[in-house]
């Protein structure tokens, strides 16, 4: 598309850059590591090729400075945004907490590159290189194309040429300049903005807020992101007796997952009404699926429990409302947020649940006898009060083969012993929603105290 000097923020990326400006942006750094070993590690290469990636994706290589007309993306010449990595000997049992000391370093949006690497060596065929990347500049499905852009571009500078990229068919710019004029001025009462905007303030209005969840500490000001987390498992059969569920009711596995979590934060918050949020992926287009950059947006789900008859109906309206949430995704939260008659120091929702399809392996170079693995960073960071983030799993036939993923919380809100209660309380609640339960809601809202047997608790 035309350029113009003045490339303003991605819906997207509005919420990172004011919790940035906030003093928060180290909450937002995504980290991974990864952990390569079986050949001669070439570190020149490797840093070349992650000049490459850099090249190749203008996200990477974008500050995001404040104008008297609000934030704006500034992408740097490809020749001079280089990523400064360094080359560090260290050993397994001091990694874990290094990794966690560089992932932590906040960024400056507004002068600083968004990426920083860094390679540990174990030895020469044993490095772990450590990528953090502000979520400014990144979100979930952007972690497929960049490896496979760095393993490429990496066997490339290895073989000592420049590596042979598809051309993207848009940049992230193309798809900034694209989404404002699709979504028209907020101004403009008869823009899809506006329309956007409009449909949240409404349906938001009257909602209690905050839910009163029971915390162990009251909240405070100052938002402390310092998290812990609980890993959570569905096997295949329970996998298996959702999708089966879902089929039946005319739903998805991740409507029957939001139904089971939303009974879940009413009972926990004593609410009847309660609203949660997901993540959809704004990648619907296929020329977007191999960009880096943010194009996820987080929607709200408001749930009346209280209108519900039974449990049918309640995955009903599970299924309504979040049809109707997609269907409205670009509204930033900050401008959202200003919109309602809420106070603004709480926050727009409390809890969430992203399900996603298991995310590709970092891609293996087997013709050259190199491995690459995950490697576990040492941060975990709980940015809202209830955070599950869930992954669907299927075997190369597309057989189930069950739902993992971490439910994280705020050690500085929550202690182990309640987080574990709530996790229990969910794995109860998608246990009922499989089994094809289609009883009524009230029961499940308060439940009776009883005296629980050793052969109720082996069979629960």
């Amino acid at each position: 598309m035309p350029r113009s000097p003045r490339v303003p923020l991605a819906p997207a990326q509005e919420r990172m850059w004011h919790a940035a400006a906030c003093g928060q942006s180290a909450d937002w750094n995504v980290a991974r590591a990864f952990r390569i070993r079986g050949s001669i590690v070439n570190s020149l290469a490797l840093r070349a090729a992650i000049d490459d990636v850099v090249r190749r994706h203008a996200p990477l290589r974008t500050c995001y400075p404040a104008t008297a007309d609000g934030p704006i993306q500034m992408v740097l010449d490809a020749d001079v945004a280089r990523v400064e990595v360094q080359v560090v000997d260290s050993f397994p049992g001091e990694l874990t907490e290094r990794i966690a000391e560089f992932a932590g370093r906040a960024f400056d949006l507004g002068s600083e590159l968004p990426i920083r690497a860094r390679i540990f060596r174990l030895g020469s065929r044993d490095v772990v290189l450590t990528l953090v990347i502000h979520h400014i500049s990144l979100d979930g499905a952007s972690m497929q194309p960049l490896l496979r852009d760095l393993v490429t571009a990496y066997l490339a500078r290895c073989a000592r040429r420049a590596p042979n990229f598809t051309p993207l068919a848009v940049d992230y710019i193309d798809y900034t300049l694209w989404k404002h004029e699709y979504l028209g001025a907020f101004d403009d009462p008869g823009s899809r903005a506006s329309n956007q905007l409009r449909y949240w303030a409404n349906n938001l209005v009257g909602r209690p807020t905050p839910l009163d969840l029971p915390y162990d500490r009251p909240r405070s000001e100052r938002t402390d992101a310092a998290g812990d987390l609980i890993q959570i498992r569905f096997d295949p059969t329970l996998h298996a007796a959702l999708l089966a569920r879902a089929r039946q009711g005319g739903a998805s596995l991740f409507m029957l997952l939001q139904t089971a979590f939303a009974l879940s934060v009413a009972t926990f918050a004593k609410s009847p009404d309660v609203t949660v949020a997901t993540a959809v992926s704004g990648r619907d287009d296929p020329l977007l699926a191999d960009l880096v950059g943010n194009l996820a947006d987080d929607v709200l789900l408001r749930i009346r429990l209280d209108r519900a008859t039974d449990m049918n109906d309640l995955i009903d309206q599970v299924r309504k409302v979040a049809l109707a949430a997609f269907a409205h995704p670009d509204t930033p939260n900050p401008r959202l947020l200003r919109s309602l008659p809420q106070d603004p120091a709480h926050p727009l929702f409390q809890a969430t649940l992203i399900l996603q399809r298991a995310d590709a392996a970092p891609p293996a170079a087997a013709a050259t006898g190199m491995s690459i693995t995950d490697f576990p960073t040492g941060i975990i960071r709980a940015k809202h009060d209830l955070e599950f983030g869930l992954t669907e799993n299927y075997d190369h036939t597309g057989a189930p083969t069950g739902i993992t993923g971490p439910f994280l919380y705020p050690i500085a809100r929550f202690d182990r012993v309640t987080a574990t209660r709530f996790v229990e309380t969910f794995s109860a609640m998608v246990e009922l929603v499989a089994s094809g339960y289609a009883g009524p809601i009230a029961p499940l809202l308060h439940p009776e105290p009883r005296r629980r047997s050793r052969r109720t608790h082996r069979t629960r």
